[in-house]
């Protein structure tokens, strides 16, 4: 396994965490990892690379989480149709970075 040096802790998404696009409406990918400063998406739709979105998603069944994100890269994944996408969080309320933050700590 090779080491994580990232400066923010993150956590895998062991299960389907859809994320839909706020301003369409649409399921766009899922959450593949989760920080307190962005996430990957497993994208099924294109995407733009340095753009600009608002994405929604649940953790643990709780109430939904709204993020402003900024797309900061993408590459083919291995399906066929799927990109990885890296976004960083540029707007996410205090109340929803604490529950990523405590999400994501609890599978440290």
């Amino acid at each position: 396994m090779i080491p994580d040096h990232r400066r923010v802790p993150r956590r895998q998404v062991a299960f389907s965490v859809p994320v839909e696009d706020v301003m369409t409406g649409e399921v766009i990918g899922h959450l593949g990892n989760l920080s307190e400063g962005g996430l990957l998406l497993i994208a099924g739709v294109p995407l733009l690379e340095d753009a600009l979105y608002q994405l929604r998603f649940v953790l643990d069944g709780a109430e939904p989480i709204d993020v402003g994100v900024h797309l900061l890269w993408s590459a083919p994944a291995n399906s066929p149709g799927q990109n990885w996408c890296g976004f960083r969080f540029l707007a996410i309320s205090e109340v929803h970075r604490a529950r990523v933050r405590a999400w994501v700590e609890a599978g440290a």
